[in-house]
């Protein structure tokens, strides 16, 4: 799987994403996520497309963020590069949802287990003693807090968990409603007709939502809001989301049987 990121002269980076897309032990657990997520269960993509997704989000919030003057957690903290900063985002974001190969409940806590050993495998490459070890730690940090019901730490932690939360356009429903999922959760999943990160004004960064249809309020107002709320970088990005003049028409009807 390729991703397709802008480094901005940032080698280590350039070269970290180059082994993860080489990786078979990756690889194939982003396989078996997408096998539990889609097959077994009837839910959106958590394999490679979604990792894609994430992992340019993440770093779209991360360097808008940073642009504007705030320093990294690792930068803040430890002393360490804006780089390591973006290698901490870009490993997480690619590794936050692999415990879904394990089981969808509390996946994010098989997550970090099966995460060592690869970053293990990646980071000594470019990383020794203690730096090695604050690298891991950290992505380890970003990884268990992707879910709502831990709070992340850092900006590069709050930058994944809010990325995760920003693939919403509708390609990604359209499995779930095909399979015949008709809820809430995928009817207004499939009225997010595009999610675009901007540079903002009042605030670093600005999020541009249209919807095809109004129903699509439910995805912002109770899942992007959850993973933004205590996100830690709540106060450096502002959402707006617009339905089109004409909206379009999801279901015909509903049919229901207990």
């Amino acid at each position: 799987m390729k991703f397709d990121l802008e480094f901005e002269n940032n080698n280590t980076l350039r070269n970290v994403v180059k082994m993860v897309e080489k990786d078979v032990e990756l690889n194939t657990l982003w396989k078996c996520s997408n096998v539990t997520a889609i097959d077994r269960m009837g839910y959106s993509d958590h394999g490679p497309t979604h990792m894609r997704i994430v992992a340019s989000n993440a770093m779209k919030l991360f360097r808008l963020i940073r642009s504007s003057g705030v320093r990294s957690s690792v930068e803040k903290d430890y002393k360490m590069r804006k780089e390591d900063a973006e290698v901490i985002v870009f490993l997480a974001s690619v590794m936050h949802d692999i415990g879904m190969s394990v089981h969808r409940t509390n996946h994010q806590e098989y997550s970090v287990p099966l995460a060592i050993g690869i970053l293990n495998r990646i980071l000594e490459n470019f990383y020794s003693g203690e730096k090695l070890y604050i690298m891991r730690s950290e992505i380890l940090h970003a990884i268990m807090a992707h879910h709502y019901k831990y709070k992340p730490l850092t900006i590069e932690a709050g930058c994944v968990r809010v990325a995760d939360a920003l693939d919403m356009e509708e390609g990604r429903a359209r499995i779930p409603f095909n399979l015949g999922k008709v809820d809430i959760h995928s009817t207004s999943a499939l009225a997010i007709e595009k999610v675009e990160i901007r540079r903002g004004k009042s605030r670093p960064v600005v999020i541009k939502i249209t919807m095809s249809n109004s129903s699509g309020i439910f995805q912002i107002d109770e899942l992007l809001r959850e993973k933004l709320n205590n996100s830690g970088i709540e106060k450096y990005i502002k959402v707006v989301a617009q339905t089109k003049k004409s909206e379009k028409r999801i279901l015909d009807k509903v049919s229901l049987e207990l």
